[in-house]
């Protein structure tokens, strides 16, 4: 049985996420600390970018998801939110154990801290299961007034919310695209049509 102390100390993760050999420190309290998760890799897999992009990755946690992309894209500005002060510090700290000065991570409610006057080329989510529909239509909408004219909104979420997903999608998008549906996982996109 671990100490208390022992349990303080950090968790370490090697992953090859986007090509990239990357290390994370994780800590418990934060989504997934012992492993990238599958909704995670499966979204990454299935990413497409191009070789210069101002990214935002929305419920960073520790920054597996931002920081994959910021290693393989490193002409890309990337933006990592948290509402969670842990994962923020642990974001951070993993951009600078993997030298990916271009991300940084702080704390925001959904887009609620993001300066106004980025315009995102991809945006990126891991979406909690239990965020609540009233958050995601705040999300939803936030994202596309932030969203450049032909970028891209691509989302992780259970298989449950697939219908959910597509439904809001085509209602602030006017699009949707299933990427990949798993065993427990679906990857939608959506793109902001030029007007």
């Amino acid at each position: 049985m671990a100490t208390i102390e022992q349990l303080k100390q950090d968790l370490h993760i090697d992953a090859q996420l986007l090509g990239k050999p990357l290390k994370f420190a994780t800590t418990w309290g934060i989504f997934s600390p012992r492993e990238i998760d599958s909704g995670t890799d499966l979204l990454l897999r299935y990413l497409s970018l191009t070789e210069q992009e101002t990214v935002l990755d929305i419920g960073c946690g520790y920054g597996p998801i931002g920081l994959a992309i910021a290693a393989a894209v490193p002409n890309s500005e990337v933006h990592l939110v948290d509402k969670d002060f842990v994962a923020v510090e642990y974001a951070n700290k993993n951009a600078e154990i993997n030298r990916l000065n271009h991300a940084k991570a702080y704390l925001s409610n959904g887009l609620s801290n993001v300066p106004k006057e980025l315009q995102f080329t991809t945006v990126v989510s891991n979406i909690p299961a239990k965020v609540g529909k009233e958050m995601l239509s705040i999300l939803l909408h936030d994202i596309y007034c932030q969203l450049a004219p032909g970028g891209q909104l691509v989302v992780v979420t259970i298989n449950g919310l697939r219908d959910y997903m597509k439904r809001n999608f085509n209602e602030v998008f006017g699009n949707y695209e299933k990427v990949k549906q798993g065993k427990d996982y679906t990857i939608s996109r959506c793109v902001k049509e030029p007007r």
